[in-house]
């Protein structure tokens, strides 16, 4: 009687792989954080894509996709000199750091309502990132524009910095008036929860319909 076959370990797999891959081919072993930015970002997009698409199939690749991207960091990292880790670091950090951010969960702390739990969040986070003087510390200025206004309308609140008062009637005059009726939408979206960025895109994809059924037409 042979022992039995251990149970497969798809992420091991999906990891070794990636080391594989690392190891045997050329234009792979060429590649640096840096070079490998803008394939993560492309990869992002086309996840979100098929996220509000609500394309099963897609959706299960493109996680595929963009898993593979966390685990080519990884192993890049890996192979650094000075400072290396390796996707095990990574998910053991996030796996802490998860734990410790949701002590509701996890410990004796009591939420009842999303809006404790965010009151537990942002306590453990401001305890991890103690050495931050400004609510704009960790902020990507690389996030996309609209995201970004929306994104630092919340940080405004926090420190009672008031929002943009909307402009009335008429279209803007000048580039800085365009700029501050944006930021007046984004804070409109933002007050009755609504996700400006999602919003816009979705009104581009209508737009880029329109346009091929006039090409087609």
């Amino acid at each position: 009687m042979t022992d039995a076959t251990p149970p497969a370990d798809p992420l091991r797999e999906a990891a070794d792989t990636m080391r594989a891959v690392r190891d045997r081919c050329v234009w792979t072993q060429r590649i640096d954080h840096r070079a490998l930015v803008p394939y993560l970002v492309e990869e992002s997009a086309e996840l979100i894509d098929a996220v509000e698409e609500d394309d099963r199939a897609e959706l299960r690749e493109e996680l595929g996709d963009l898993l593979w991207q966390v685990l080519f960091h990884a192993e890049i990292a890996s192979r650094d000199p000075a400072d290396p880790f390796d996707i095990d670091d990574v998910a053991r950090g996030l796996t802490e750091k998860m734990v410790r951010r949701h002590p509701h969960v996890f410990g004796d702390a009591v939420a009842n309502t999303p809006e404790e739990v965010l009151v537990h969040w942002n306590a453990a986070k401001a305890a991890e990132k103690s050495a931050r003087t400004s609510v704009l510390d960790g902020v990507s200025e690389r996030m996309p524009s609209l995201a970004l206004a929306q994104k630092l309308l919340g940080k405004a609140a926090q420190v009672d910095v008031a929002p943009p008062v909307p402009i009335a009637g008429g279209a803007p005059s000048s580039e800085p008036a365009l700029g501050d009726a944006l930021l007046a939408l984004v804070a409109t979206a933002r007050s009755n929860g609504w996700d400006a960025e999602r919003a816009l895109r979705e009104r581009l994809r209508a737009l880029s319909s329109a346009i091929r059924d006039a090409e087609t037409a």
